[in-house]
């Protein structure tokens, strides 16, 4: 999964005379501009610091903070990267260990102060601070000096980061890296001017480079954007800017959100939800053909999966995993997950929607399973009681259920072991391996099957807060994701990944069960909502509201 999952939230009603305050339309994109947009919001806390950040590059916080690069994500389509505040996506001379952006024209801040290479520079430098924690941090293992350097409060300069002058950064890479342009629309590269940095208010004040501005944010109640006016739409192809005012309630129960937008009265006509719908909203909806005309559906999210630990002795054993392969009932998980709205069954590790993807199945079997199968692969071994761990909530447990279930028709006997959220993440990506199986799931930060592949199966991932969770090492796939890594022609990459896809599968270190769907409601009045093939959540960044 992502580190962090946002639920859907509800909100208390705004004032109706608030609801609409001007009406233009931008004729080169159609978008009506006006009205006052509300997101709701389960999150009690939003973090718009770029370092502290693990916003999609669609979502919150993209509607604040401009980065070196973005996604062009549209219906229909293959994720993109496009510029942003750059005039290209980056340029390499010596095969992608050295990337330079351009900065545009005429790019300024909310205050009018020019954006310059510095501002990139010093947003980069101060996400290495100890201070600054839980931000996206691909980039800190692949800078030169990243390693060590503890940013700019204490760290001074990152020599690996060069500006020659105020339009141009250059990066320099210990090694190629062909997805760096992906890398470059994450948080960390938003511009942050060093003489307006606080420590303790930048959190909730930002300054803006997006359409937007935070004018007040009130601490587990609402954030309220209002436009910036020195943001120029002819420099950004990512967002429209249509609401004259953004306000995202935080803080509410996910089936209170739902039904309010179900009834869709009053100002929830002016809102969306931030989270998934729930199960049993999703089943309401289906009667309700108003609502049902407003839900969105993802055709793929995150990909579910069982983690075997390969380094426990009993798994140790290639058979005994490809028996759990066949054991496991697809059917009854993905029932247990909400049934076919919840997801589709799944093979392969790279999820749809990113290119490159190959379809296949090396385990081809009934959903339900194959426990024949599994048992003639078990011949002639006895197995200890595994332990399953599961995270000790409703919907989890009886996931575990269904596998636990599936596996014992074919003679695997298991003990689920629930755990509260931080006890488990902190167990299953520690250098622990005192379980034998367990559920995760995973979508990608950006838009590239290396994001479906390394931090899951890369020797160098396993423990020590990494996401290698079945401990899988294979000198083959560690090499081929090195060879892929660095590949700067995207064709090449692709066909890398799509064969190291299939090479982990052969030692079946996880069960691939559902590729997740993720579900969305909206207000009757809220336009340019969509949810694209990747990623399975709505781009805030195109939403306006009907005039």
């Amino acid at each position: 999964m992502r580190r962090s999952i946002i639920a859907v939230a509800a909100l208390l009603s705004l004032a109706a005379c608030d609801a609409n305050p001007s009406t233009t339309t931008d004729k080169s994109t159609g978008t009506a501009k006006g009205g006052t947009l509300t997101i709701l919001n389960a999150q009690t806390v939003m973090h718009f610091d770029p370092a502290k950040s693990q916003s999609l590059a669609i979502t919150s916080l993209g509607l604040v903070l401009r980065r070196l690069t973005a996604w062009d994500v549209e219906p229909g389509k293959t994720a993109q990267v496009v510029p942003d505040l750059a005039t290209d996506t980056g340029k390499t001379t010596d095969g992608g260990k050295t990337w330079t952006y351009t900065l545009k024209d005429g790019l300024t801040f909310a205050d009018g102060t020019p954006i310059t290479s510095a501002d990139i520079k010093y947003g980069v430098e101060r996400s290495f601070a100890p201070e600054l924690s839980g931000g996206l941090g691909y980039h800190k293992g692949l800078l030169i000096g990243g390693d060590a350097y503890k940013g700019p409060y204490t760290g001074g300069d990152l020599a690996s980061i060069e500006t020659p002058d105020a339009k141009t950064i250059t990066f320099k890479l210990k090694s190629a890296y062909g997805d760096w342009p992906w890398i470059t629309s994450m948080p960390a590269f938003s511009p942050v001017p060093k003489a307006k940095d606080d420590l303790k208010t930048y959190d909730q004040k930002p300054v803006a480079s997006g359409p937007y501005q935070i004018e007040t944010y009130q601490e587990g109640t609402a954030v309220t954007l209002t436009r910036n006016p020195h943001w120029d739409a002819s420099t950004d192809q990512a967002r429209t800017g249509g609401p004259d005012k953004i306000v995202f309630q935080l803080g509410q129960d996910t089936t209170v959100a739902a039904q309010r937008l179900i009834a869709d009265s009053g100002a929830d006509r002016d809102a969306f939800g931030a989270g998934f719908v729930p199960p049993a909203q999703l089943a309401q909806i289906q009667q309700n053909p108003a609502a049902k005309s407003r839900l969105v559906t993802s055709d793929a999210g995150a990909l579910q999966y069982l983690a075997i630990n390969t380094q426990r002795p009993a798994l140790k054993d290639l058979k005994v995993r490809q028996a759990i392969e066949y054991a496991v009932d697809k059917h009854a998980f993905q029932i247990a997950a909400g049934g076919p709205t919840g997801g589709d069954l799944a093979t392969t590790l790279i999820t749809p929607g990113i290119a490159g993807r190959t379809p296949y199945d090396l385990y081809p079997a009934d959903p339900a399973g194959d426990p024949a199968k599994a048992r003639q692969l078990l011949a002639g071994t006895t197995l200890p009681k595994l332990v399953l761990l599961s995270q000790n909530d409703q919907v989890n447990l009886g996931q575990a259920q269904a596998i636990q279930q599936g596996l014992l028709r074919a003679g695997i006997a298991t003990t689920i072991k629930p755990l509260d959220q931080d006890t488990y993440v902190t167990d299953v990506t520690s250098d622990k391996s005192d379980y034998d199986l367990t559920v995760s799931s995973w979508q990608p930060d950006f838009p590239s099957a290396n994001g479906n592949i390394e931090p899951l199966f890369a020797t160098k991932e396993i423990g020590g807060g990494g996401y290698n969770i079945s401990r899988y090492s294979q000198p083959e796939v560690d090499r081929l994701i090195d060879q892929a890594t660095a590949q700067v022609d995207p064709a090449q990459a692709q066909a890398l990944w799509a064969q190291a896809d299939k090479r982990i599968m052969q030692d079946a270190p996880v069960v691939p069960l559902i590729y997740t769907k993720n579900s969305f409601l909206h207000g009757s009045d809220v336009q340019n909502f969509f949810v694209a093939a990747f990623p399975a959540y709505p781009n805030y960044l195109k939403v306006s509201l009907k005039q």
